[in-house]
């Protein structure tokens, strides 16, 4: 019997590209997602989407977290979705202008609206003079997303329920912040476990280091992805 892999995206923080293929090779089998962040983008361009898809055809995230004037970003995106990542991420703040000249510049990827970094809180978002608290201001940025066309939103799994009820089924919810139970929650401040992030009406769980940081990348997927299954059969 085939097991469908699980909502996660591996994010591959990698210190080389070498590196970060092995993981996406360990992960593959029991996930569904790999992520490629700005920092190994920029380091090895182009390329590492190909290494880290390798032979598998796993969908690919870039997080590229666009952000900048309209015509440019439609130019970079453009330029990036001939990859053809599944998930392209935009800042929802850059406004609507620029995420529909993302969502018309990649037709074929998802663009993906970053709301609120989950390493801000209430308290940074007052320096930044942004009215909070932190669930309006996502919320907020969430419904600026998807009128301006985005098909997905990223988001705190603690946010994840309030912005499923504000814009409905149809847009995937993605959650950064998600760790397993007793892990260090690291530079992240809003945090979940996998299964609150579920249960709060997410559909792909962004995971790095407590799998990319196990003595055995493939086996700490694979016990995510069984306890996923479980909690979504119902068992004890």
């Amino acid at each position: 019997m085939n097991v469908v892999p699980a909502p996660i995206a591996v994010a591959l923080d990698a210190p080389d590209l070498e590196t970060a293929a092995r993981w996406a090779t360990l992960v593959t089998p029991h996930v569904s997602t790999v992520k490629v962040g700005l920092e190994l983008y920029l380091r090895y361009g182009p390329d590492v989407v190909a290494s880290v898809r390798g032979a598998s055809r796993v969908q690919v995230f870039l997080d590229l977290k666009l952000h900048d004037i309209p015509a440019t970003v439609a130019g970079a995106a453009r330029a990036v979705a001939r990859l053809k990542p599944e998930y392209l991420t935009v800042h929802a703040a850059g406004g609507p202008a620029m995420i529909r000249a993302a969502v018309e510049a990649a037709p074929a990827t998802r663009v993906a609206a970053v709301t609120v970094l989950t390493s801000l809180d209430d308290a940074d978002l007052a320096v930044l003079g942004v009215e909070g608290p932190t669930s309006d201001a996502v919320r907020r940025l969430a419904v600026i997303g998807v009128e301006a066309g985005a098909q997905a939103l990223v988001c705190s799994p603690q946010e994840a329920a309030a912005v499923r009820a504000e814009v409905g089924p149809g847009i995937a919810l993605i959650t950064p912040g998600v760790r397993p139970a007793g892990a260090d929650a690291q530079d992240q401040a809003r945090v979940a476990t996998p299964e609150q992030a579920l249960a709060a009406g997410a559909d792909l769980l962004v995971i790095g280091r407590p799998i990319t940081g196990a003595p055995d990348p493939g086996a700490a997927a694979a016990a995510i992805a069984t306890a996923l299954r479980r909690t979504s059969a119902g068992a004890p």
